[in-house]
């Protein structure tokens, strides 16, 4: 019988090398016992080459919706645009779907039956966000409310389609403008690059429906900063985390090395949290 030493590693693909993929793809390259980077998926090839010189020579390109043909496992660093295509071949083909466009699933709510009946699996990283587990637990009891507050810098905010369409303005900021109160479901639609973590609350909680939150944009802070309040049964907590913005003002430095974590979780001998 084989033991562990003789265990295949699971091979990774990833759509996309912006900010999160690239410095993802970097790790892999550098090396996580059981996994290995298999192929990427990516818009530019040249672009990608510059970034990464093992693109199309040890690793190979691949299109987007064919990463899932010899991956076990598909990392999604895309345009929110791009991902349904990738999400459903993944699926369809019974991997490992590892999104971090994570406001997309509650815009497509119908891969998580489609996961189930094809014997796929959806994995959703902590990414930029603590508490997640605490949250989880508390989801196996009554959770009565849960609110996140999340401030960013406005460049970070700068573009969001909620924004063009109230004709709200955050360049030049002097002080902080909440520019949004509502539910995590209408978050993510109106902020798809900005409230991942919102959504990634949601689906651990209580659902993008109850789950509330208010979005500020805030010149005084160079951190992406969020403040979750969860009340339940079992416990009354409030956390709040600051994140470092990555190359991309939109996305944490936290969100790169919380996915190889998780990729690290399914083939570790040892690990901890739910």
């Amino acid at each position: 019988m084989n033991g562990p030493k003789d265990r295949k590693p699971l091979q990774v693909g990833i759509a996309g090398l912006g900010a999160v993929g690239l410095e993802v793809a970097k790790r892999l390259i550098a090396g996580v016992p059981g996994l290995t980077l298999a192929a990427v998926a990516v818009r530019d090839a040249e672009k990608a080459r510059r970034k990464l010189p093992q693109v199309g020579d040890s690793i190979p390109i691949r299109k987007m919706t064919e990463l899932a043909n010899d991956c076990d496992i598909v990392v999604e660093c895309l345009p929110p645009a791009l991902f349904r295509d990738v999400a459903l071949s993944a699926i369809d083909k019974g991997r490992i779907f590892m999104p971090l466009s994570v406001a997309q699933l509650l815009e497509n709510g119908d891969l998580i039956e489609r996961a189930k009946e094809k014997g796929a699996r959806i994995l959703v990283p902590t990414g930029a966000l603590i508490g997640l587990d605490a949250v989880r637990a508390a989801a196996e009891g009554t959770i009565h409310s849960v609110k996140m507050v999340t401030r960013k810098p406005p460049a970070g905010l700068d573009g969001a389609p909620y924004l063009r369409e109230k004709g709200i303005s955050v360049s030049g900021l002097k002080e902080p403008l909440k520019v949004f109160d509502g539910s995590a479901r209408e978050g993510a639609r109106g902020f798809p690059a900005n409230v991942n973590v919102a959504a990634a609350l949601s689906l651990a909680g209580i659902g993008p429906d109850r789950t509330q939150l208010e979005i500020w944009a805030d010149p005084n802070i160079t951190r992406n900063t969020h403040t979750i309040s969860v009340d339940a049964d079992t416990a009354r907590f409030t956390m709040t985390i600051e994140n470092i913005p990555s190359e991309n003002p939109r996305t944490g430095k936290s969100v790169a090395p919380s996915t190889v974590a998780a990729l690290r979780a399914l083939v570790s001998e040892l690990k901890v949290g739910t």
